[in-house]
């Protein structure tokens, strides 16, 4: 293929570029095999290399893909054993083979893209089936807060008919969820028109679990004071410490109330799966909608949320429209009569392959392992005399633990001094957390390369660290 001046096409380079980019992932997946003993940084030569001024010229592909590899390799990898910060994700390798083709054919689902809809909804019935959800629509989005944020855009207007036309005006609302649910919910609150400060922080249990006394004794003053419930959120697995809101009960309070319940299960609700685990999900089966993050625990690379929901009419109610754009034909539904985003790259493909190539019963054995991680490190640093534990164990994959050795002062700031000492460290990468105004190390499983010698050597690295810094604190 002959090059044209000025041509973005890569011409006679272009398949030399693909099995040079081949050799570069191929040899990134041989190293999140086993966890690294010190994270590389980004060298001052690197450092350089990226604040180089705009390129007028082309350059040469092989070598700026050796440049962005190097880059890659100097940042922080969620995929890697020993990354047990926040909620990570871990890069399934057949994922990232679905994001090359579907980058290269660059389908948009924003109308039927034929083969790909159907895809995708086939991905969709899956995923339910999966959780144990009976959804009859969904899509997949960036992220959690966008499935959050289309969730609750529908049930405003459940709430509240025509609400998407005429605005909230000066009717008074209000939505419920955990004291420590995620912020996605307050800022769909704010972008929602429901306003921040009409978010109802519901108390929550010793268990960390939204109280539905609590939550319905709320509903019922709010109700009684002419304010329109917009909808509850209950969180399967909250960022925190992994707790899941009694979604049974809160079902129960719904019910009777007439109130949407919407479940944010970016985090934990793949462990509804796992045979360990799924008492903990009973009356999933009875929400309106749930959001759950394919890119945390179903392991596949960002960005792969998903929306579901049981009525199909509640989001057509909330997102169909007519333009002179936008075909509609035989009065069929585009997709973006019942999701928030026009741009829509095939997300579910990622997902879509990983179940065929790998099986539903994989994932639920990988999730089984994470958990069974999560109560090694609670009994390992329960049984260590230097480390404290919380009152209950683990509900899903959160696990905090506090170093706490004979004579430390100051326990909180030893361990604020710890974490970032493990971080620099590198053997091991985790995040602290604030519990009840305590400073914790909180270190969370949802990688299937994690092992239990992994979990064995992230309490040693703390205690090796902790005991090397305690004399400061």
């Amino acid at each position: 293929m002959p090059d044209r001046p000025g041509s973005l096409s890569l011409g006679e380079q272009r398949m030399p570029a693909l099995e040079h980019a081949a050799r570069l992932v191929a040899r990134a997946w041989l190293e999140f095999d086993e966890a690294r003993e010190v994270e590389t940084i980004p060298s001052p030569e690197l450092l350089a290399m990226l604040d180089e001024p705009l390129p007028e010229q082309p350059g040469e592909v092989i070598r700026d893909l050796d440049l962005a590899a190097d880059v890659l390799d100097a940042s922080l990898a969620q995929s890697r054993p020993r990354y047990l910060a926040y909620i990570g994700s871990s890069g399934l390798e057949v994922g990232a083979l679905a994001d090359l083709l579907a980058h290269s054919y660059d389908i948009n689902l924003a109308l039927d893209a034929r083969g790909a809809t159907q895809l995708e909804n086939r991905a969709i019935a899956w995923l339910a089936q999966f959780l144990g959800f009976p959804a009859t629509a969904g899509s997949f989005t960036s992220g959690g807060t966008i499935s959050n944020i289309t969730a609750l855009a529908a049930a405003r207007e459940r709430a509240l008919p025509g609400s998407r036309a005429t605005g909230m005006g000066d009717r008074r609302v209000a939505l419920y969820c955990s004291a420590e649910a995620h912020y996605s919910v307050t800022r769909a609150a704010e972008l929602l028109g429901i306003g921040k400060d009409n978010v109802r922080p519901v108390p929550i249990d010793v268990r960390r679990r939204m109280s539905t006394p609590d939550l319905a004794r709320m509903i019922d003053a709010d109700t009684a004071a002419g304010i329109t419930p917009i909808a509850v959120v209950a969180t399967a697995g909250t960022t925190l410490t992994g707790a899941v809101d009694p979604i049974d009960a809160i079902a129960d309070v719904c019910e009777l109330r007439g109130v949407w319940l919407h479940v944010d299960g970016a985090y934990g609700l793949p462990a509804a799966a796992a045979a360990s685990t799924a008492p903990r999900f009973s009356g999933l089966d009875r929400v309106d909608s749930l959001s759950v993050d394919a890119h945390k625990w179903m392991f596949v690379p960002k960005a792969c949320s998903a929306l579901l929901v049981r009525r199909t009419a509640d989001l057509a109610a909330a997102f169909s429209h007519n333009e002179d754009y936008i075909p509609h034909e035989d009065d069929e539904l585009n997709a973006v009569d019942v999701t928030l985003e026009y741009s829509r790259p095939l997300r579910a493909l990622k997902l879509w392959l990983a179940l065929r190539v790998h099986g539903a019963q994989a994932f639920r054995d990988a999730i089984e392992g994470n958990l069974r991680q999560a109560q090694l490190l609670f009994d390992l640093a329960t049984d260590h005399p230097d480390f404290e534990t919380r009152e209950h164990r683990p509900q899903l994959s959160i696990v905090p633990i506090r170093h706490a050795p004979p004579g430390c002062a100051d326990l909180d700031r030893h361990n604020e001094a710890l974490c970032r000492a493990m971080q620099h460290d590198g053997r091991v990468y985790i995040s602290p957390a604030v519990i009840d105004d305590r400073i914790w190390l909180r270190p969370c499983f949802t990688n299937f390369r994690t092992t239990e010698e992994d979990v064995r050597v992230t309490l040693a690295v703390a205690a090796e660290i902790g005991s090397a810094i305690c004399a400061d604190h």
